[in-house]
């Protein structure tokens, strides 16, 4: 049967990509397959922006780098794939100074975590915005798979770690462990960080006065004037917001005193909604006083202003703050919405209502409260707040520490204590008459169904909700824009947060060295075990003689 054998051995002399073709199938069940080893997920850009030239957040976007975990990274040339309540602030310094990237896994649900993890994780969020981040930062939202991983890179690190403090490893033990492990390799797309020249701010206003369509808001009017504000936060940590609590009590309030003023016009109310917060400084706001001021003596002589900020928090001390640059004379107005506001709390569950003044410091580049920027205008003006420190995390955070129910229970109890209190001021109500002096009850009684559809409120500059909401209570409505200036900038956004990430499951390079020696090896004893065939062949005959003899 072997009788061409000679011939059979003379094709693969003289034609070496022939016995190529033994070796490629073998190769290509030794090769990965691409799309099973890659997984993609969403992410976004950590927030980028600039305030009077001072730069915040995340300065770079193109990443392609090995993953390794909080524990096993070592330099620049690794991205480090870790849980947000795994990492802390000293971990994050030292990432952000020596590591080549960082992604992050959001927690699946804040309001689930325990009170010393949401505290944790509020602090490391404000420790991060506190200052430029010159690595690509992303976050992805709560996902599996992507847990799986990290927990596959964190288990092999920690498996490692015990053999090496059991014993030490033998050279050629420790070589094979590095060619068997297994490895990511962390790829974004679609991401940059071009500065959005176009940036602007909309600041929304409308009133409710006595006035027929039209009219605009006027020095003549004899009516007094109070002032409303909120400002929309539209980013923090990233370009994702849960919820605006602050928006949502201030529309809550337009709609109960719309029906109060269409029959019993007592004060002009105007109602303000800025889109900038404390990362920009309160620009809106600025913008807005700048524009209006001096053009309407009216707004000057204001009984004061309230700003809402932090009002829908359900914490532990259950306290009502009222932040003020200038504590508030004997017989002022100010004064006596403050006495107002304490009695009408005592109704709702005992809430006490505090008192905190802050004077404002010239010096600093960012103001603590929006009150301030009407402070500095010489209005009467203060904040109402559930935190007593404007240094609160929970201030800028983007994740929700309390459940959808919790947190309406406490935005119910504040409307219902800030609306009793603003009416009874307006109307002359006695605050001390208790349930009696009560004006917000029956058909008028407020509850959470009115406050629920304004939670998620969106920007103007995604949909034109706010904008009908001022419009159906309101009367002359306007929006205006704040736009940084060409030459220097009052601030700066960043566009393009959104981005894909992929991650390819990988070999490490010394396994690419490993294989091309086995390859190697392979080829040289196909190739000897062909050339000498005719050997191969008598030695496999001589074999079969012997063993039929012995038969």
């Amino acid at each position: 049967m072997f009788e061409e054998a000679d011939n059979f051995a003379d094709l693969f002399r003289g034609g070496l990509p022939y016995y190529l073709l033994i070796t490629l199938p073998i190769l290509i069940i030794c090769s990965s397959n691409p799309v099973l080893a890659a997984s993609e997920f969403s992410v976004q850009r950590m927030s980028q922006y600039d305030v009077h030239g001072t730069a915040y957040g995340c300065r770079a976007s193109a990443l392609n780098l090995e993953a390794k975990s909080l524990y096993t990274w070592q330099t620049s040339r690794h991205c480090v794939l870790t849980r947000l309540q795994d990492m802390t602030i000293d971990h994050f310094r030292e990432i952000r100074a020596k590591a080549g990237g960082l992604v992050v896994l959001l927690p699946e649900d804040t309001a689930a975590l325990s009170l010393e993890d949401k505290q944790h994780i509020h602090l490391l969020e404000q420790a991060m915005m506190v200052q430029d981040v010159p690595i690509p930062v992303y976050f992805s939202r709560y996902d599996p798979k992507l847990n799986g991983i990290i927990d596959e890179v964190t288990r092999t690190t920690v498996r490692d770690h015990k053999q090496s403090a059991q014993k030490r490893e033998s050279a050629f033990s420790e070589i094979f462990g590095s060619i068997s492990a297994n490895g990511y390799q962390i790829v974004v797309s679609g991401a940059s960080h071009t500065a959005n020249k176009q940036s602007k701010i909309p600041i929304i206003q409308g009133e409710l006065a006595p006035l027929k369509p039209g009219k605009a808001l006027d020095g003549d009017s004899k009516l007094p004037l109070i002032i409303v504000t909120a400002h929309l936060d539209t980013f923090g940590l990233t370009n994702t917001r849960q919820s605006n609590a602050d928006v949502a009590v201030l529309l809550t309030l337009v709609e109960l005193f719309s029906k109060l003023h269409a029959s019993i016009p007592k004060y002009r109310l105007i109602f303000l909604v800025s889109e900038s917060g404390l990362l920009l400084n309160f620009q809106g706001m600025k913008k807005w006083l700048d524009s209006n001021l001096d053009e309407n003596v009216q707004i000057q002589h204001a009984e004061f202003v309230v700003c809402l900020d932090t009002i829908g928090k359900l914490l532990a001390n259950e306290n009502i703050y009222m932040h003020v640059s200038k504590p508030p004379k004997e017989g002022s107005s100010m004064n006596s919405f403050y006495k107002t506001l304490r009695t009408v709390a005592q109704r709702y569950g005992n809430v006490s209502v505090e008192g905190v003044h802050k004077k404002i410091n010239l010096a600093d580049t960012l103001l603590a409260w929006e009150h301030e920027r009407f402070s500095m205008k010489r209005m009467p003006a203060f904040t109402l707040s559930n935190v007593k420190s404007h240094k609160d995390p929970m201030r800028n955070t983007i994740f929700d520490d309390d459940t959808v129910e919790e947190q309406l229970d406490a935005l119910e109890r504040n409307v219902k204590i800030i609306a009793e209190a603003l009416a009874s001021h307006i109307y002359n109500v006695p605050a001390e008459d208790g349930a009696a002096g009560e004006i917000f009850t029956g058909s008028m009684a407020i509850s959470r169904e009115q406050i629920k559809p304004w939670l998620h409120i969106r920007s103007t500059q995604q949909n034109n909700d706010l904008k009908y909401a001022f419009e159906k209570y309101l009367r002359n409505v306007k929006v205006t824009y704040e736009k940084p200036d060409a030459r220097e900038p009052d601030f700066m956004l960043y566009d393009d947060r959104d981005a894909l990430l992929n991650i390819y499951n990988v070999k490490p390079a010394i396994f690419d060295l490993f294989l091309t020696f086995m390859i190697a090896a392979y080829l040289t004893a196909v190739y000897f075990a062909i050339f000498h065939f005719p050997r191969l062949y008598g030695f496999v005959c001589r074999m079969t003689v012997a063993k039929t003899k012995v038969n």
